[in-house]
C-alpha cells in the first residue's frame, strides 16, 4: 500500500498539503503505541481528525471501529465537525467523545450486571447537595464548620482512592467531625444508591469496576475499537488512564496526544507522570514531537522555552515558528497595582486607536483577586471588559459581604442586615427575619433599629452583640483610618475566621485585595469617608455587566488554557503571587506546575505580549511585592524591559480617536501641579464635573456636584484632568 497516495489521489476526500513534515509522520504511524507530544499551537487538533480520516479512507477502518477521548464537549464538537467536513459520507459513525459521555453509553447498555436499571440518574451539583443537606440534619452538621464543596471533595477522594465508609470510620480515630464525615460519606452512597443515581466520579468508577467484575463485559467493548485516540493525555488522571488501558486490552493500538509543558491541572487529579513513563508502560511506543507552532511569533516562542527549560519534569522540545522574530516581550516593573493597571489601559487605548479591536486583548492573571485594579481602571477609562468565566470583582460574595458590613457602619440599612446578620452563621432563619422585618414596618424603623432596641424579644443575646460590635465599628470610625476599621470588621465578624476554617484562600485573597483597594483609595483621597468610599464602589457595582462583543477579554491563566489572543498581558508577576505562596510550599513538585503555568499565559498571544509586576505592599503576601523568578528566567534577549522607564500617563476620557502622547511621571505632575488652579473646572473619572478651590502640598481641594460634595485629591492623580 503507498501511503503517500493518500496525500496525492485525485479520489481521496483528504489531502496532506496542509500537513508540516511531523504531523504527517504522526498521521500515517502505524505504531501500536504512538505519543504525540504537541505543543502548544502546533495544530494537534488537525493531526488528530488528520488521523482519523487516514484510518477510514486510507486503511479501511469502519468509522465505528474508532474511538477518540476528549475532554471537554467542545472539542469532541469540533472534531466531529472537522470529520464529518472532510468525509462527508464515511466519516460519521466515529465514536468520539467525552470519558464520562463514553461511561454513560457503556453504563446504559451494560450496568444491569451491578444491579442498577439501565435509566440510571446521573447526580448533578445540586442533587449532591440535596443529599448533603440531608445528612447534615441527620448528623447535626453545621455547613459553617463543613462547607459542602470540601465534604463533597472528601467523598470523591476516598472513592477514588477505594476507601470504603467503614474504612473511613476506622481512619477517623473517634474525631468527632471526621466521624461525622465518615458517617455523611456511608449516608451519601446509600442515599445514592437508593435512587439508583450516580455522581460524575461514579460514571468512571463504576465502569472500571463492571470490567474488574465481568471480564467478558470488558471483552466485549474492548473489541469493538480497533484505535482508540486519546486528546489532552497530559490531564488525565490514574482511573481514567486504567479505563483507557481497560478499553485497549485487545487491540492494543492507541494514540495520545498532549504536552508534559501544559500540565496545569495536578490539584484536580491530572497525573503528569502518566504521559512522561508512557514509553515505559509500553516500550513499542513511537513518539514524535511536534513543534512548529501557528500560533505566536518567535520572540514570544522563544521566551517561553527558555522558561520552560527550567522544568525538569519534561520532555524537551523548542518550539518555534515561520512568522518570523515578531516584536519583543513588553516588561514592566510598575510602583503599585493601580499604576500596574493603568499602564495596561494605556497600551490597550493606543492600540484601540491606531485601529485595534478590544476584542483582540487579553489580561490574564494567576488568581481571581488580581482582576479587582484592572476592573477599576478599565470603568474609570470606559474600557468594555468581560471576564471570561468568571464574577466581576465587586460582585464576588465575599466582596459584596464585607462591602455590606461597612454600610451597615454608615447607613445601617436593611438589604445590608439581611445579607451579613448569618455571615457568618449565627443562627438567624428566614422567618426570624420575617418578623423583624414586620416590626420595623410597624414601628416605622429599620430592622437594625428594631432589634438593636430590643424589640424583637427573641434571640437577644445574637442581636445584643451583634448591635454591640456595629457601634463600636462607628466609634473606631471616628478616630481610626478606614483600613484599620476594616481589619476591625473582618476580625470582629469573624468573617476571616470562617473563610481560614473553610480553606476558602481564594476568598480570603479577594478580601485582603478588598482591603488594598481601601488603602489605596485612602492615599488618593485623604479627606474622604468611608461613605464616599462606599458611592463610589457603587458606581463600579451598577455598571452594566452584559458582556460586548467587542470587549477586553479578562480570565485566569487555567481558564486560558486551549484560547488565544492577538495581544496578552499577564500581570502579577511577583514572587508569593505568581508563582503562588501555597504551591511554592509543595517545594519542586507545585514550582514547576507554576512554571507551567506560566509557560501556558505566554504561548496565549500571537502578536504582542506584556509582562507585568509591581512592588506594592500588598496584604495579600503580607510584604512588599518583588519580581517573580519567572521572569528572571527568561532569556532577556527577547526582552524589552521598561522597568527603569518612568511611568507614562494613562488617563483618558473621550473614546480614543489619536495615540496617546507618554509623559514620564515628574512631567504628568510639573503639568498638573502647575495647571490646576483656584476656579479652575476639572473633570474626575467617578465624581464627574468639578471646580478647584484650592491645591496646597499638590493636595486639590474640589467642589464636585451633588451628592459628592468637597473633596481632597492628589493633584496628580490620573483620574482628574483640567477641562
Amino acid at each position: 500500500m503507498c501511503i503517500i497516495g493518500f496525500a496525492e489521489s485525485e479520489d481521496k476526500m483528504v489531502s496532506f498539503n496542509d500537513l508540516n513534515e511531523q504531523q504527517k509522520q504522526a498521521v500515517i504511524s502505524e505504531a501500536d503505541h504512538l505519543r504525540i507530544i504537541a505543543g502548544a499551537g502546533s495544530g494537534k487538533t488537525r493531526v488528530l481528525t488528520m488521523k482519523i480520516a487516514w484510518l477510514i479512507e486510507e486503511k479501511g477502518v469502519r468509522p465505528y471501529r474508532i474511538l477518540a477521548i476528549t475532554f471537554t464537549n467542545k472539542a469532541a464538537a469540533e472534531m466531529r465537525r472537522r470529520i464529518s467536513e472532510m468525509l462527508p459520507e464515511t466519516g460519521s459513525g466515529t465514536w468520539i467523545s467525552t470519558i464520562h459521555s463514553l461511561c454513560v453509553r457503556i453504563l446504559s447498555e451494560d450496568i444491569e450486571a451491578l444491579g442498577y436499571p439501565r435509566n440510571f440518574t446521573i447526580a448533578d451539583s445540586d442533587d449532591q447537595k440535596t443529599i448533603l443537606k440531608e445528612a447534615y440534619k441527620e448528623f447535626s452538621v453545621d455547613k459553617s464548620l463543613l462547607p459542602y464543596g470540601r465534604m463533597l471533595d472528601y467523598i470523591s477522594v476516598n472513592k477514588t482512592e477505594e476507601v470504603s465508609p467503614e474504612q473511613a470510620l476506622k481512619m477517623a480515630l473517634g474525631d468527632d467531625l471526621e466521624t461525622k464525615k465518615a458517617k455523611i460519606y456511608d449516608y451519601y452512597l446509600k442515599r445514592l444508591h437508593s435512587v439508583y443515581a450516580l455522581d460524575f466520579d461514579d460514571l468512571i468508577l463504576w465502569v472500571i469496576k463492571l470490567f474488574e467484575t465481568f471480564p467478558e463485559i470488558r471483552k466485549k467493548w474492548a473489541s469493538r475499537f480497533h484505535y482508540i485516540l486519546v486528546d489532552e493525555f497530559q490531564d488525565i488522571d490514574k482511573q481514567q488512564y486504567k479505563l483507557i488501558e481497560q478499553l485497549s486490552s485487545v487491540h492494543q493500538r492507541i494514540t495520545v496526544v498532549g504536552d508534559p509543558d501544559q500540565t496545569i491541572y495536578t490539584w484536580r487529579g491530572a497525573d503528569v507522570s502518566i504521559i512522561m513513563n508512557f514509553e515505559q508502560d509500553h516500550p513499542d511506543t513511537e513518539t514524535i514531537i511536534l513543534d512548529r507552532n501557528y500560533r505566536s511569533t518567535n520572540n514570544i516562542l522563544s521566551a517561553a522555552n527558555s522558561l520552560i527549560r527550567h522544568n525538569r519534569q519534561r520532555v524537551k522540545k523548542d518550539l518555534y515558528s515561520e512568522a518570523g522574530a515578531g516584536k519583543k516581550i513588553v516588561h514592566k516593573t510598575l510602583p503599585s497595582e493601580e499604576s500596574e493597571a493603568y499602564f495596561v489601559a494605556n497600551q490597550i487605548l493606543e492600540l484601540v486607536a491606531s485601529g485595534e479591536k478590544y476584542r483582540d486583548f487579553a489580561v490574564l492573571y494567576r488568581s481571581n483577586y488580581l482582576s479587582r485594579s484592572i476592573e477599576r481602571v478599565f470603568v474609570e477609562n470606559r474600557i468594555p471588559y468581560v471576564i471570561y468565566g468568571g464574577i466581576r470583582f465587586y460582585e464576588r460574595a465575599e466582596v459584596k459581604d464585607i462591602l455590606c458590613y461597612l454600610r451597615m457602619i454608615v447607613n445601617a440599612d436593611d438589604l445590608s442586615f439581611i445579607r451579613v446578620i448569618n455571615t457568618p452563621k449565627r443562627g438567624i432563619g428566614s422567618a426570624t427575619l420575617d418578623k423583624i422585618r414586620e416590626l420595623a414596618q410597624e414601628h416605622g424603623l429599620s430592622m437594625y433599629e428594631t432589634v438593636r432596641q430590643g424589640l424583637y424579644p427573641k434571640n437577644q443575646n445574637v442581636f445584643s452583640s451583634f448591635c454591640r460590635m456595629i457601634e463600636h465599628w462607628k466609634e473606631l470610625l471616628q478616630n481610626e483610618r478606614l483600613d484599620d476599621v476594616f481589619t476591625a470588621v473582618l476580625d470582629d465578624s469573624g468573617y476571616r475566621t470562617m473563610l481560614e476554617k473553610d480553606k476558602e484562600t481564594e476568598r480570603l485573597e479577594n478580601v485582603k485585595s478588598l482591603l488594598d483597594d481601601i488603602r489605596e483609595y485612602e492615599k488618593t483621597y485623604p479627606d474622604s469617608s468611608l461613605s464616599d468610599y462606599l458611592q463610589m464602589i457603587s458606581l463600579y457595582t451598577d455598571k452594566a455587566s452584559e458582556s460586548d462583543s467587542n470587549s477586553v477579554n479578562l480570565l485566569t491563566i487555567h481558564a486560558a488554557k486551549g484560547l488565544e489572543f492577538e495581544n496578552v498581558f499577564v500581570i502579577g508577576l511577583s514572587e508569593g503571587v505568581f508563582p503562588s505562596e501555597r504551591t511554592l510550599q509543595e517545594g519542586m513538585r507545585g514550582l514547576e506546575e507554576e512554571r507551567r503555568l506560566a509557560y501556558v499565559a505566554l504561548t496565549r498571544a500571537k502578536q504582542r505580549l506584556w509582562l507585568t509586576d509591581n512592588s506594592q505592599f500588598s496584604y495579600v503576601v503580607q510584604n512588599a511585592k518583588v519580581k517573580s523568578r519567572f521572569l528572571n528566567e527568561i532569556d532577556p534577549d527577547y526582552l524589552d524591559d521598561l522597568s527603569e522607564e518612568v511611568r507614562p500617563r494613562v488617563f483618558f476620557r473621550e473614546e480614543p480617536k489619536s495615540t496617546l502622547k507618554p509623559l514620564s511621571t515628574t512631567e504628568v505632575r510639573q503639568e498638573k501641579s502647575a495647571a490646576l488652579k483656584k476656579g479652575d473646572l476639572v473633570e474626575h473619572a467617578v465624581f464627574k464635573d468639578g471646580v478647584v478651590l484650592s491645591v496646597v502640598d499638590k493636595i486639590a481641594t474640589i467642589a464636585f456636584a451633588y451628592p459628592h460634595g468637597v473633596k481632597k485629591i492628589l493633584a496628580d492623580h490620573p483620574s482628574i484632568h483640567k477641562k
